[in-house]
């Protein structure tokens, strides 16, 4: 058996982050094997991170990314139990080596999926990467939903993260001309876009996107406000109603948060007018800390 001396101890917290004491107790139980040592805090630290899932976690960051000439772009929430840990460096570099994964790995639909995914470093999946550093940090943490856009025509995507890491905007806005997606008021109107969509919250683009469980939810409060007036003329309210629903949750239909006599389809139409091309908004994301999501 290797001597455990002070210098091992440290060799192995340098590369584990773990603590002293149990840099210590795994040396031991490795008879001083490094490596076997390494493997066994390794395994601790799944182990706590699976007793740590069940705890409350409702702090955390989102984060972006955009890649390849803003042709594609990355937005993700990693969650944690404390604002204290949210705020902490190593925590950050945690959400890094997430981002890094997201940007570089193969795009796939469902968090299942990315979460079983190969890692780059000394973890096998994404999961166990996760795990491990729940063991070091010693919170519950995870990555909660994830969002990737990679772009199959000309334009940009473009991100915009709001209150330090408290709600992040991720955006595909796309052009017929290479030329148009380096345009200044192309350009332009894309960040103003991204600053839109964190303060209004919508829901989807257009009215075709809206589920129709919430358009029926909707309609539903409405004819039980107005349920003791005549049937004909609930109806009529109803679809006035909803129309100010749609504008309240679709992106085209809101009014600019920096002037309300415009709606974004107006923007959009302004656009590409200027610069004589077609321009369309394909995609967005927008994800707050702590939010209820549906699904």
């Amino acid at each position: 058996m290797a001597e455990i001396t002070v210098q091992l101890i440290k060799t192995l917290r340098d590369k584990t982050n773990a603590g002293m004491m149990d840099c210590k107790a795994a040396l031991t139980e490795a008879a001083g094997d490094l490596e076997e040592a390494e493997t066994i805090l390794r395994k601790k630290g799944i182990v706590d991170a699976e007793k740590k899932a069940g705890r409350a976690a409702n702090e955390g960051v989102v984060a972006a990314r955009i890649l390849e000439g803003a042709k594609s772009g990355v937005l993700i929430e990693v969650y944690c139990e404390t604002d204290f840990v949210a705020k902490n460096d190593n925590f950050r570099e945690f959400v890094e080596g997430i981002l890094d994964h997201v940007s570089t790995s193969e795009s796939v639909d469902t968090l299942e999926a990315l979460l079983a995914q190969p890692f780059a470093g000394d973890a096998t999946t994404l999961d166990e990467y996760i795990k491990v550093k729940v063991g070091e940090l010693g919170e519950n943490m995870g990555l909660s939903r994830f969002a990737k856009f990679e772009l199959s025509s000309e334009g940009v995507a473009a991100s915009y993260i709001h209150m330090q890491g408290r709600v992040g905007v991720l955006v595909d806005v796309t052009c017929g001309n290479a030329a148009t997606a380096t345009n200044e008021s192309f350009l332009t109107f894309v960040k103003d876009l991204t600053l839109h969509v964190a303060a209004s919250q919508p829901v989807c683009i257009g009215r075709d996107e809206v589920p129709s469980a919430l358009v029926e939810k909707e309609k539903d409060i409405f004819r039980e406000q107005m349920k003791d007036k005549p049937a004909e003329i609930i109806e009529r309210i109803i679809e006035g109603k909803m129309g100010k629903f749609y504008s309240q949750s679709c992106l085209l239909e809101q009014s600019f948060i920096k002037d309300g006599d415009k709606t974004i389809q107006n923007l959009v139409d302004e656009v590409a007018k200027e610069t004589g091309d077609e321009i369309a908004i394909a995609r967005f994301a927008r994800y707050a800390v702590g939010e209820e999501v549906e699904g």
